[in-house]
């Protein structure tokens, strides 16, 4: 019988939910890599034009489009609408369509290897492969260049009509003749050692792909692949049967091609294959077909036409094996769910569904954004209606699969009275789907203590990770500390780190009346007479702070002094001569697979301890909710942790002395 485990969030932002592995969510074929190419690198012996010329302008690239747009613009405002160059002016436009469609590739192909249906190769990515792909769009920045050129030097290329039939059959032909016979072998010319070296193996450094994967390549190379591509468009044009439908069609198609080839999920049915002509298979690869050139290296060399490697006999002979075993597999059965939720309108790109780049960096605003007001007030729309969870990553610790859902919602919403029931509501669907999968709940409905009255017969363990919360609260405090300052709304974790810092014989200091009197109340005489109401603010150096900290409050601090969240929510840094410790968190072992994405505002290869607590009841098997008002034994929780590789973040003060 399967036996489930959830880890619930103590507040606002996220939970988690945890499943015992059984041997029977263990019978999933996985590709197998060689080990010639798990520890392959870039390319070791950098060739010339290996670099993108404008590589040290930065993010300031796409200023080199600035005389052809800006030429653009002014013939718009200049000349007659019957005189414009509808070619020159659709370039913008097309590079924009480029951009969106490879980041809805993106974002699906990191859902769908998320849940893992369809997945083929199970080895995650990590944070040096985000970082070498984040220039993906200078390819695409080059194409606007050349198109701009074409357009502008070239014999035909400007004002080119918008649908020509026969343009478009020269272009299929084209390409599926010389284009793909030619890619053929210049692909495998870029395998010989003394081209791979300095070029190809930059391009394979990303065993397991990813849509933008396609791209990454030295400039050099992407000058061949262009030479190439830019035959049928430019012969088209010679011939003057060129149209700009034909070009952008073009360009999608090989982007389409591209993106779905480095997907690592298979998504061509085999339905497709079996009504249609037996030599369907030469002319259409698969993601299963790529993937395996990238996995055993010396194999299905063709472009998007498998028939060369069919003549020349370069095909994978586990290719049909791979593609069956991929189209026939399930969505995956975690051992762990984590439950988040939306913070700001901006963190929809923030996630690892949105933009690759900055959800592998701490979160923080970034003024482009703003550029992107429609599409975020869609998102924030779409929200409204979708009611589900949905999964955003998944990680694996030893024997134990993680994946993070999403709820549809944004922090603010979570303080509205209106949105209570609904968020209740869709945190229940998930609790209940835990048979399957996992799931978790917020401190608004009493920490996750509701689910389990309602639901008495749930298989799944509640777990709110207020004790792992506490333990690190207090590891975090530096050592010979004689007080500390609490201030913020009082939380479960808030009551127990106060607790045990007075049976420690620490003295606490509250500021305002009723939260001390709520915390005498609770105590009672087991205080030790170490909690104590003060209107000072200049004796005590460490404060610990909630969610309720006011500006004010934070100002009267003396220099100097050390602010240790408690909740999961960090406070504003307006000192720069004080000390801000993260909330709650650890840095992760190496062993944690897959983690290619910040959670939050933490640092790479940081854990909230609401993640962990939930990790630690799946390994260590331990069988009691963590909800309501109980707490699991905080020593025996802090043990754990360490033993199975969380290391303590080091405290800014200690860090800066």
């Amino acid at each position: 019988m399967k036996r489930f485990l959830i880890y619930m969030a103590t507040v606002e932002l996220e939970c988690t939910l945890y499943i015992l592995p059984s041997p029977t969510h263990a019978k999933h074929l996985c590709l197998v890599l060689p080990s010639e190419l798990v520890h392959q690198t870039m390319a070791s012996k950098p060739g010339i034009l290996t670099d993108w010329p404008w590589k040290p302008l930065g993010s300031f690239k796409y200023i080199i489009l600035a005389p052809w747009i800006t030429e653009s613009i002014y013939s718009v405002i200049v000349k007659d609408a019957k005189q414009w160059d509808v070619f020159n002016l659709a370039i913008l436009p097309l590079m924009l369509w480029r951009m969106l469609h490879s980041q809805l590739w993106i974002s699906l192909s990191r859902y769908r290897t998320a849940k893992g249906t369809n997945r083929i190769v199970d080895k995650g990515i990590e944070f040096d492969q985000v970082d070498r792909e984040r220039n993906w769009d200078d390819q695409i920045l080059f194409n606007a260049v050349l198109f701009y050129l074409v357009n502008k030097y070239f014999p035909g290329g400007s004002h080119s009509p918008v649908w020509r039939l026969d343009g478009v059959i020269i272009t299929m032909l084209l390409h599926a003749g010389p284009v793909e016979f030619l890619y053929y072998w210049l692909h495998r010319a870029l395998h010989h050692h003394y081209l791979y070296s300095r070029y190809h193996s930059h391009h394979h450094s990303s065993i397991v792909t990813e849509p933008i994967t396609s791209v990454i390549h030295p400039f050099a190379e992407h000058i061949a692949y262009y030479a190439l591509f830019s035959m049928p468009l430019l012969t088209t044009m010679l011939t003057g049967t060129g149209s700009m439908i034909s070009f952008a069609a073009y360009v999608t198609y090989i982007d389409f091609m591209n993106n779905m080839g480095h997907c690592n999920f298979e998504l061509i049915p085999d339905w497709v294959f079996s009504i249609s002509p037996p030599p369907l298979k030469y002319l259409m690869y698969t993601p299963s077909f790529h993937s395996l050139h990238h996995t055993q290296f010396r194999t299905n060399y063709s472009l998007f036409m498998p028939i060369y490697d069919y003549m020349y006999g370069t095909v994978d002979k586990n290719l049909d094996t791979l593609y069956k075993n991929s189209i026939k597999r399930k969505e995956e059965s975690p051992s762990v769910v984590h439950l988040t939720h939306l913070t700001t309108p901006e963190s929809i790109y923030h996630l690892r569904l949105g933009f690759a780049y900055l959800a592998s960096k701490p979160h923080s605003s970034v003024w482009y954004l703003w550029l992107l007001w429609p599409v975020t007030l869609w998102s924030m729309v779409l929200t409204k209606i979708y009611r589900r969870t949905f999964v955003v990553e998944r990680n694996r610790f030893d024997q134990v699969r993680l994946q993070t859902w999403a709820i549809p919602r944004y922090r603010v919403q979570y303080c509205l009275k209106r949105q209570k029931e609904s968020i209740n509501n869709m945190i229940e669907e998930a609790v209940l789907e835990a048979e399957e999968k996992g799931a978790s709940g917020e401190e608004l409905n009493g920490y996750g203590e509701v689910y389990v009255k309602k639901h008495p017969q749930l298989k799944v363990k509640l777990v709110d990770g207020s004790s792992l919360a506490v333990a690190v609260l207090l590891n975090s405090i530096p050592k010979g500390t004689t007080q500390v300052l609490l201030r913020g709304n009082l939380t479960k974790v808030a009551f127990a780190v106060t607790f045990a810092l007075c049976q420690k014989g620490i003295q606490v200091i509250v500021l305002r009346e009723d939260e001390y009197e709520k915390l005498d109340k609770s105590f009672g005489t087991k205080s030790e007479d170490n909690l104590v109401i003060s209107k000072s603010y200049s004796s005590c150096k460490v404060w610990l702070v909630g969610d309720d900290l006011t500006e004010e409050e934070q100002r009267k601090a003396t220099e100097g002094t050390l602010f240790i969240p408690f909740s999961q929510f960090p406070p504003k840094k307006l000192r720069k001569d004080c000390f801000y410790h993260t909330t709650p968190a650890m840095q992760t072992p190496m062993t944690l697979e897959n983690v290619d994405s910040c959670e939050n505002w933490l640092p790479r290869r940081v854990m909230s301890v609401w993640r962990i607590a939930g990790i630690l009841h799946a390994l260590e098997g331990w069988e009691e909710h963590e909800c309501g008002y109980t707490m699991c034994n905080i020593e025996k929780v802090w043990e754990a942790c360490l033993k199975h590789g969380f290391q303590s973040l080091r405290v800014p003060i200690q860090s800066k002395s």
